[in-house]
């Protein structure tokens, strides 16, 4: 069975592009303004041989209460029931924000293992503007530009880590030493 990864964030971080660079598809559809996904968007990506699912979702409002956010809020509840980690999406160019640590919480609250991504860090060496976001609880924070393709194989490798997934070489073995004769 593939792992699923839930991408989850406020609106406008880049959450539909980190779709796209780790399914290697145009699938999700990217601009530059906030409520373009509304809805779950599935993909399948692989790093290796591991292969997993990833859920791209609309931007998170937890606190919404009517309309289309608070429905976009259930669509990302939803992702997240299914997940079996997440990756929390901020944007290290704009910095922390308040609705960051409303869906910090949220996501605790959810109770699923979660990688803490800065994503549109390209060109941040120092890394003095993602310090902020340790203030979130989620320990490391891991700057990625999903644009360029920056820190993709380490984000996934971080995210897939806490699944304690079998070594797909492994798994062939087993199945060969099971196999009826």
């Amino acid at each position: 069975m593939k792992p699923v990864v839930a991408l989850v964030g406020r609106p406008n971080v880049g959450k539909s592009t980190l779709f796209n660079r780790l399914t290697q598809t145009r699938d999700a559809i990217v601009a530059d303004f906030a409520g373009l996904t509304r809805d779950r968007h599935y993909g399948n990506g692989r790093l290796g041989k591991h292969e997993f699912i990833v859920i791209d979702t609309g931007g998170f409002e937890p606190d919404a209460g009517s309309g289309i956010y608070k429905e976009m809020a259930k669509q990302t509840r939803q992702a997240v029931a299914e997940a079996d980690v997440v990756i929390f999406v901020v944007d290290a160019r704009e910095g922390l924000s308040a609705q960051d640590h409303d869906i910090a919480n949220e996501l605790r609250r959810l109770g699923k293992p979660c990688v803490l991504a800065a994503n549109k860090a390209e060109g941040m060496h120092d890394g003095t503007k993602l310090v902020d976001f340790y203030e979130l609880g989620f320990g490391d924070v891991h700057g990625v530009s999903a644009a360029h393709g920056q820190g993709m194989r380490d984000l996934v490798e971080l995210a897939l880590e806490p699944l304690n997934l079998p070594d797909p070489d492994d798994e062939s073995e087993e199945d060969e030493a099971n196999k009826p004769i």
